[in-house]
């Protein structure tokens, strides 16, 4: 999980035209808030240049359908996708993963008002610690207080899942 620099070309492709019936951020170009449960495609079309880059692992669509309530997405004026990361949640603990920001909007702020929103919506449901994996620098998350962790620290279910061809380093914080 990264947030990969992507052309802006590829970045084009999310679609989400609605407005959201609650934002959790708002700001002058982009509003943070929970996915709706239908927006399982545009978290797909939003991940997939990521896919491709190698960035993100792939995930089918009916799994983004299954899992949108794990997301918080940043959405432009115009409806538009363009962030996302996903909360999941074990005992004690939570799982940020498919953290992606559209490559026109990186280094705007968006990355760190989504890893803002996931840890409110973390401490809302009292997790004391999220961990997330990175193959790439993870520079965001260790400037948000992430620090390398053991994967047998994490839970048990996702740390199994991780894939050693991915070369995935393990990040945890304290909330």
């Amino acid at each position: 999980m990264t947030t990969a620099t992507l052309p802006p070309a590829a970045a084009h492709a999310m679609l989400s035209p609605r407005a959201p019936a609650t934002r959790w951020h708002d700001g002058p170009e982009f509003s943070v808030r929970p996915a709706f449960r239908d927006e399982g495609p545009a978290l797909a079309a939003l991940s997939r240049p990521f896919v491709r880059a190698g960035a993100l692992r792939e995930r089918p669509l009916p799994l983004y359908l299954a899992q949108a309530s794990d997301f918080l997405v940043a959405q432009a004026p115009d409806g538009t996708l363009e962030g996302c990361v996903g909360l999941r949640e074990h005992p004690a603990a939570g799982v940020l993963y498919n953290f992606c920001v559209a490559a026109h909007r990186q280094g705007t702020g968006m990355g760190a008002r989504l890893l803002h929103a996931a840890f409110a919506r973390a401490r809302s449901r009292s997790l004391a610690t999220l961990f997330t994996a990175t193959t790439g620098s993870g520079r965001l998350f260790l400037r948000h207080g992430f620090v390398p962790a053991c994967p047998g620290l994490a839970p048990a279910a996702w740390a199994q899942s991780l894939d050693p061809g991915r070369n995935a380093r393990v990040l945890s914080r304290a909330l």
